[in-house]
């Protein structure tokens, strides 16, 4: 008799890859074999890893068509299985599956929708971290502003689009029909962020997405002005990057400011 353990990695086995070794140890009957018994389990697992990926990625099911989401999905789950005890985590390679499998790598326009749906859901469940005001700012001496550094809120998402995917989710989120997707003529940052409980995002110009992907690596205010030098004016520079400190804490993506000692 096999032991236990050894029965529950074959279960297992038989639920991921439909292994046939576990038929052997189940009894059939006149209304259902092995098999069909078996199955039972093995395609509710497909089912509730599908119904994780349709939670997830509402507007690449309504992007692709349901039936070619399901295939898609249940594509990712032949070649993942699950190893999270939390289906929240599930589908977190999904963008990833879909830019590099065929057919799907051949329409990037799915791989960047998933990749904008999961972030954005990294954004949501981010921690209520608290948020840098432009009074905190004014408290802070002018000569060590070179030095500082900045902590990005929580919730702070980055990403490049070759795609218009967010035009297409903000039409389904607004009940409106949306136009196909289209191609940018160069890839457009992004950047997406919870504030209380909505989430919020909007496209970047070259510069700020570097300043934005620079604050976020932990580079100086000093640092940062002399990156954004490759497209402003060194005069202006600093004023400049002021100007985008500013917009930031009023969109509540800072956590805190390092003031050096």
């Amino acid at each position: 008799m096999k032991g236990l353990l050894n029965l529950q990695k074959e279960f297992q086995n038989y639920v991921f890859k439909r292994g046939e070794r576990m038929e052997r140890e189940v009894v059939g009957t006149r209304r259902a074999s092995a098999r069909t018994r078996l199955g039972i389990y093995s395609s509710a697992y497909r089912l509730r890893l599908l119904e994780a990926l349709d939670t997830d990625y509402p507007t690449l099911r309504a992007l692709a068509g349901d039936d070619e989401f399901e295939k898609l999905g249940y594509g990712y789950i032949e070649s993942h299985p699950s190893p999270y005890y939390n289906m929240r985590w599930y589908g977190g390679e999904l963008a990833e599956f879909l830019k590099i499998t065929p057919p799907y790598n051949k329409h990037p326009v799915l791989s960047e929708m998933a990749a904008f749906e999961w972030i954005m859901a990294l954004a949501f469940d981010a921690p209520n971290d608290p948020v840098v005001t432009v009074e905190d700012m004014s408290k802070i001496p002018a000569d060590v502003w070179p030095a500082l550094v900045f902590t990005p809120h929580a919730s702070l998402q980055r990403l490049n689009l070759e795609w218009n995917v967010p035009v297409f989710w903000k039409a389904l989120d607004k009940k409106e029909q949306p136009e196909p997707p289209l191609k940018n003529e160069f890839p457009v940052g992004w950047v997406l962020w919870r504030r209380e409980l909505n989430i919020y995002f909007r496209s970047m110009s070259v510069e700020e997405a570097w300043a934005i992907d620079a604050m976020r690596s932990g580079n100086t205010f000093a640092e940062i002005c002399s990156g954004l030098c490759e497209w402003i004016d060194e005069l202006q520079v600093a004023q400049h990057a002021a100007g985008m400190l500013k917009s930031w804490i009023a969109e509540g993506i800072i956590k805190e400011v390092v003031v050096p000692r």
